[in-house]
């Protein structure tokens, strides 16, 4: 190289090394600067832009992109939960002593080796299972979605695995994939399919187990098992039932996960599946879509979130045989009332047998809880919370579905939920005077009229004090839960 090429170069590298400095000491300057500086966004770190309901499985989605993402899970409102597996061939026993708790945790609570709860499997014959069957139980009782769990945690596949043999398929007479029956009978009956999978807790396949593990086959890597089974295995559920089949994935317990983890997993499902709805347990700090209380109803909902109450038909999920505390209709079409007035979705449990038939006491009560829908439906259908609030009254001490201290509407005479041109106050206790009295409203009210009676001739008053219905009849329409339609 001659000299002026010397030159020239030395002259490049000195400019270079000015713009160098230059951008080093704006990044000096950054990460010295006050405290209440701002500092630049990230996709990380940028909120949702959907201020209704912030938090998100899906980063940085716009409000157009989460309402249509969420929408027809929001007008559901109804699902039907489904605790099906080996569990229900003990049905609550082992070596002829009743286990305590609920059914599906039997191996668990009873502390059961896995070579005794793996011979349950030969005994899981479901040979009167009959997805038609499942699928039109649910539509009875004017459910719009089911969810199914693919996995509990005894980690047994209710499914054709090809990742190991502990499966429906393979360990069991049946020896058919339900899964696949299920969602090519919701498709024909117009039924939503989510999966529910176990994802941390496995105790066959290596996964945590809560209150730590009893049988020293049980030992294994949590890191393979993610690896190895759980990513695998929500590949499989992900792929192979049809881009619109599961509609949810319903994660659970998440003992013995961290963010690492559950990002394996959920990086997993946005390859596959972005944008599938998600709920809140899959661990590790990642908040998903929807909040899930069990077994109680939350006094005020969830502000700010899409939420789903799950709740038995009696004590247990999965099919124990001596339970029968079945909650009544009245208790059933009440607790959907008073979720749909806060915002949420009811999602119901039935544990079918071993034959895989859901029991006669479950038919009964959804077939009675769909007749009212048929009256009614359009009061919980597609609705958002009430325009009111002071119905629910002061929170109190109450009770969840497993005896625990939770805070409780103390009101339960009446609910309210609304759409479009329309408020539904939603009685339980009915007036005895032709008169019913509710909060002021903001809208213009145009009339009123009964679902259950639509030729009845009400009159509505209202100022700033509240609204008044008049002309009602003496006796309830419905002995449960009557509705008015407020119009405006």
């Amino acid at each position: 190289m001659n000299i002026t090429g010397t030159l020239l170069l030395a002259l490049l590298l000195s400019a270079l090394n000015i713009v160098t400095a230059r951008a080093e000491g704006t990044k000096a300057e950054a990460a010295t600067a006050s405290p209440s500086a701002t500092p630049a966004p990230t996709a990380k770190t940028l909120p949702s832009p959907d201020t209704d309901h912030p938090v998100s499985s899906v980063n940085g989605e716009t409000k157009a992109q989460r309402d249509a993402r969420m929408q027809w899970w929001r007008d559901a409102k109804f699902g039907m939960f489904v605790h099906w597996g080996v569990y229900s061939v003990p049905a609550g026993y082992y070596k002829g002593q009743p286990v305590k708790g609920i059914g599906e945790w039997i191996m668990n609570k009873g502390k059961i080796p896995m070579s005794d709860y793996q011979a349950f499997a030969k005994d899981f014959t479901a040979d009167k299972f009959d997805a038609a069957k499942f699928v039109q139980t649910a539509k009875n009782a004017g459910m719009k979605y089911i969810v199914i769990t693919a996995k509990h945690h005894d980690g047994f596949a209710m499914f054709d695995t090809k990742v190991n043999s502990w499966s429906i398929v393979k360990a069991s007479p049946f020896a058919r994939d339900p899964l696949k029956e299920l969602a090519e009978e919701c498709r024909k009956q117009g039924m939503k399919l989510g999966f529910y999978y176990s994802q941390a807790q496995d105790w066959n396949n290596g996964g945590s187990a809560d209150g730590g593990k009893w049988d020293k086959a049980q030992e294994h890597s949590m890191d393979d098992y993610i690896d190895n089974t759980a990513i695998p295995q929500v590949t499989e559920l992900l792929s192979n039932y049809g881009p619109d089949i599961p509609a949810v994935v319903w994660w659970d317990t998440p003992t013995g996960m961290n963010a690492e983890r559950a990002a394996r997993i959920d990086a997993a499902v946005q390859k596959i599946r972005p944008g599938l709805i998600q709920n809140n347990r899959l661990g590790g700090g990642a908040k998903g879509d929807t909040e899930t209380p069990e077994q109680y109803i939350p006094t005020q909902g969830f502000p700010g979130r899409d939420w789903e109450t799950c709740m038995t038909l009696n004590d247990t999920w999965g099919f124990k045989k001596d339970d029968r505390k079945w909650k009544s209709t009245e208790t059933v079409i009440r607790n959907l009332c008073d979720i749909a007035s806060k915002g949420g979705n009811y999602l119901l449990n039935v544990g079918p047998d071993s034959h895989g038939e859901i029991p006669a006491e479950s038919v009964k009560r959804l077939a009675n809880v769909g007749e009212w829908m048929r009256v009614n439906g359009t009061a919980i259908y597609g609705t958002t919370a009430t325009p009111y609030g002071e119905e629910f009254g002061k929170p109190v001490e109450g009770k969840s579905g497993y005896g625990s201290k939770v805070k409780v509407s103390s009101q339960n005479e009446w609910r309210a939920t609304r759409k479009p041109g329309h408020i539904y106050l939603i009685v339980f206790k009915w007036p005895s005077n032709g008169s019913f009295t509710v909060p002021a409203v903001s809208e213009k009210l145009a009339g009123a009229s009964l679902l259950a009676d639509p030729s009845a001739k009400l009159t509505v008053t209202q100022d700033g004090k509240g609204t008044t219905v008049t002309g009602l009849p003496l006796k309830a329409p419905d002995a449960v839960a009557s509705v008015i339609d407020l119009k405006y």
